[in-house]
């Protein structure tokens, strides 16, 4: 006999990774298409967007996710996983048809509002479900895995506007290229049909012969649901909202908030507006104009986000064997490093590939470290009394990091420029670095799962 968190890895697991991992292909799908889209709005209005009007829109997704998660995680808590997990994409094809068939700017940022509720929601049961069928010993690489399916998002979502637009180079079709989030959602409702509930929340309702039943659908017959499975928590006194901002506990909320929201600059700030700055770079000299020029953005936007993959892998055989805290310092420190060779490549005017290469450099340590590493860590360094509490504050000033990124990356564009805006990301890297760097040791002495 099998039991569920101690038996090797078997298809069934694999199954599951694939299915909850999807809202981070279509989160990172979601920011990239954002970046695309605005640009091409300004060609259909005839004049650019303000700074405010590109950062809300780069934003409304992000502002949904951070509505999402926490409110459909606690529905999931309270009524189960299942049909929210099937909710959440219905939820996203929905956004996505209005945002087709309106294809207005006012809507477009109400449908990527609601696009992002669904992403959210999905985030906080993807990772549950994965946390509760995963064996013990490989649940926090499972979890890294998922994070990492990111980068089809990125590069995937790429790599099809360009195929699209390289064949109708029309302004007007941006609500056409939402329609990529419509079917990738319609994709995870459809391998969501034969799913089952959460073995392990099953049993915490004392539906046993239900918990043992879903364990078999997912990973065989010979699989068997032990009561001890369900998390335990220790009786004793619940640590206060106030007190997670005091002593020992406010330098791990440090530690694992802040560096997650430098990242979150960096991941969300830079990637949504990628193909912006790109051209504002310099980068294409094609002296391409219209919509010509936004094609060509797109298509070093795509090369671009390709090295997002290999990023996450080095990361992932990385995360087993090497300190996290050294991952995450030396994460940041080497793609600030990446931000001040772009710089100095454009002040310089030293050679197109060297540009390239720098945001190489940027995307491979940034996903390779920070955006891998402080998904896992807030599970590392809060105790099982406080860790529902400690990970969502990190997870919201994470958010928070992204959201501002977002908003303001547009607004210091306009106000000094793409050196303005490499200053700033160079200054955010170095920070989270610094930030690592310090308190990493103080609250994980180890460094390591």
């Amino acid at each position: 006999m099998n039991y569920l968190l101690s038996m090797p890895l078997r298809r069934g697991h694999y199954r599951v990774l694939a299915v909850a991992s999807m809202e981070q292909v279509i989160g990172a799908a979601l920011s990239t298409l954002v970046g695309i889209i605005i640009p091409m709005l300004a060609l259909v209005n005839g004049a650019a967007m303000s700074g405010f009007e590109q950062g809300l829109t780069g934003a409304a997704g992000l502002i949904g996710i951070s509505v999402g998660a926490p409110v459909i995680g606690r529905l999931g808590d309270r009524y189960g996983y299942l049909g929210l997990f099937r909710l959440c994409p219905v939820v996203m094809v929905a956004a996505s048809l209005l945002v087709y068939f309106t294809a207005s700017p006012v809507w477009l940022i109400i449908g990527l509002f609601l696009i992002g509720l669904g992403v959210g929601g999905g985030y906080s049961l993807d990772t549950a479900y994965i946390s509760e069928i995963m064996p013990t010993k490989w649940k926090l690489l499972m979890l890294g895995v998922a994070k990492a399916s990111c980068a089809i998002g990125f590069f995937g979502a790429a790599g099809i506007c360009w195929w699209i637009l390289s064949r109708d180079p029309s302004p007007e079709l941006w609500n056409s290229l939402i329609l990529i989030i419509g079917a990738l959602g319609l994709l995870t409702f459809l391998m969501r049909i034969p799913f089952r509930q959460s073995p392990i929340w099953l049993l915490t309702q004392g539906r046993t012969s239900q918990a043992e039943s879903a364990a078999k659908y997912f990973l065989g017959q010979d699989v068997e649901v032990k009561q001890s499975a369900v998390p335990h928590t220790p009786a004793g006194p619940k640590t206060s909202w106030a007190d997670m901002f005091r002593g020992g506990n406010l330098k791990k909320v440090i530690f694992s908030g802040v560096p997650w929201a430098c990242e979150g600059v960096g991941v969300y700030g830079v990637g949504v507006f990628l193909p912006l700055l790109v051209m504002a770079l310099g980068i294409d000299t094609s002296h391409a104009t219209g919509m010509a020029k936004v094609l060509n953005s797109v298509e070093l936007t795509t090369v671009i986000n390709f090295f997002i993959v290999p990023g996450f892998v080095l990361g992932l055989l990385l995360v087993r064997r090497r300190d996290h805290v050294w991952m995450l310092t030396w994460g940041f420190v080497v793609a600030g490093a990446g931000l001040a060779l772009l710089l100095a490549a454009y002040l310089l005017h030293w050679p197109v590939w060297v540009s390239i290469a720098a945001f190489v450099v940027f995307e491979v340590f940034l996903n390779a470290g920070p955006h891998l590493v402080t998904f896992i860590i807030p599970a590392q360094v809060y105790s099982v009394e406080e860790r529902a509490a400690g990970s969502g504050i990190a997870s919201m000033v994470g958010k928070i990091g992204a959201i501002l990124g977002v908003f303001f990356m547009p607004v210091l564009l306009k106000a000094g420029g793409i050196t303005l805006v490499l200053i700033v990301c160079i200054a955010v890297m170095f920070a989270g670095a610094g930030i690592a760097a310090w308190y990493g040791p103080k609250v994980m002495p180890s460094g390591k799962q």
